[in-house]
């Protein structure tokens, strides 16, 4: 099977390093990649955006298969572009992508579907943003309604700050503060049947100890030791299901990966949002469980045949990944640092360590230097918690960039170390 996968992160070098593993998949493409990527699939220059423009790529290459991995494309509807050429295609379509494209949206779905979620406001005026956040009080929970690449959600103490927030958007969503560990669950769907992944757990603070602003994801593991054996199958049955069964309801059915990021709080399970993609870190630790075969897996999806699949085989062990971020992010991310370090990881720590770029290119001479705020995935596994996470901290030590961070305490309170 010729796999094409769009996009140019750390989610897609995952899934592009899971695929090129895959004994099925007879050649993988992306676009448009970065210079980690390129390692393990040919590039294309092709805008993620452009749906035309990707539909004509995937049917010169002869693709069987397409992922979209983004949340931007999706919600530009690039699915629907190359699934219209017959061309079977993993992500959904532009009108079920509104289910991460807009908070209020899917805020409306889990109302109709029943699926315990946060109260919540959405407000438009000046007026109605200081009704909300005295309603609620502290901590403060102010979501932009739209896409905001992981920057529209601000949880502060603050009121200024929140309110501040709320006036920079079109249209906010204020909600009430959910009590408890987050926890991120993936489904892969084909509108019908729902086959969730193993959960994991992410770090949002861009510092040790939960400090600094909000960001895209620090850091990840998984398995979660802590949570009811219990949970994927309850989420199953009262999230995910029901989820994709009152958009199918609805005419608008979700085909594809749906994310849950769900809170374990004092009354129980509550979703906090949506996303309509892999999400990133979350993937990177996911995946390195994952001993089902995944192009198949995605296959089926987009097919429309995951009810015939086999049951999901995974690892025994775990997963750790340490984000590395440019000086200045999340605020200001600086770019064009030279990178050092990548081959001596390859060579010390693989195949248990392992560097996912996200934001990467190769500048005129040839050096990989970096063009984003998360920078690098560094990913290990192990027989547990521990072993992952002391390996992939000692490929993190491994790593230069100038100026970079990282939070030196993921996984840290369910390891032994």
């Amino acid at each position: 099977m010729k796999v094409l996968v769009i996009g140019g992160g750390a989610r897609e070098h995952a899934l592009c390093r899971s695929l090129s593993l895959d004994p099925d998949v007879t050649a993988l493409h992306c676009a448009p990649g970065n210079a980690g990527i390129a390692e393990v699939a040919r590039l294309h220059p092709v805008d993620a955006l452009d749906g035309a423009a990707v539909a004509d790529l995937a049917a010169s290459l002869g693709a069987g298969l397409v992922i979209v991995g983004p949340e931007a494309p999706l919600v530009a509807g690039v699915a629907d572009a190359v699934r219209e050429r017959g061309i079977p295609t993993f992500g959904p379509t532009r009108e079920a992508a509104v289910l991460e494209g807009s908070k209020a949206f899917a805020k409306d779905v889990m109302a109709a579907a029943g699926v315990p979620t946060a109260r919540s406001y959405l407000c438009t005026t000046p007026a109605e943003i200081d009704l909300a956040l005295d309603a609620f009080g502290a901590p403060y929970v102010v979501k932009d309604d739209g896409l905001a690449a992981g920057k529209g959600v601000v949880v502060t103490d603050d009121l200024a700050t929140a309110r501040a927030h709320a006036l920079g958007c079109d249209r906010v969503v204020i909600e009430e503060f959910l009590d408890g560990p987050e926890v991120s669950l993936f489904a892969v769907t084909d509108g019908e049947t729902v086959v969730p992944l193993q959960p994991a757990q992410d770090f949002k603070r861009a510092y040790d100890d939960d400090q600094g602003p909000n960001t895209g994801g620090m850091g990840a593991y998984s398995p979660l030791p802590w949570a009811d054996p219990k949970l994927v199958d309850e989420v199953l049955q009262t999230v995910l299901q029901p989820t994709v069964d009152e958009l199918r309801r609805r005419g608008t059915p979700f085909a594809g990966l749906l994310y849950a990021g769900l809170a374990i709080t004092s009354r129980g399970v509550r979703v906090i949002e949506f996303n309509a993609r892999f999400g990133d870190p979350e993937t990177q630790v996911v995946l390195a469980r994952l001993k089902t075969p995944l192009a198949g897996l995605l296959h089926a999806a987009a097919t429309g045949t995951l009810a015939t699949f086999p049951p999901l085989r995974w690892s025994d062990g775990a997963a750790v990944t340490v984000v590395i971020a440019s000086h200045g992010y999340p605020e200001s991310p600086r770019t064009g640092d030279p990178i050092e370090g990548l081959a001596d990881v390859a060579e010390q720590d693989a195949p248990e360590a392992y560097v996912l770029h996200a934001g990467t290119e190769r500048d005129a001479d040839g050096r990989v230097v970096s063009a984003g705020g998360r920078v690098l995935s560094v990913t290990a596994t192990g027989s547990d918690l521990t072993s992952a996470r002391r390996r992939a901290y000692r490929a993190a030590d491994r790593i230069s960039l100038e100026g970079s961070h990282h939070r030196t305490d993921i996984a840290a309170k369910v390891a032994s170390d």
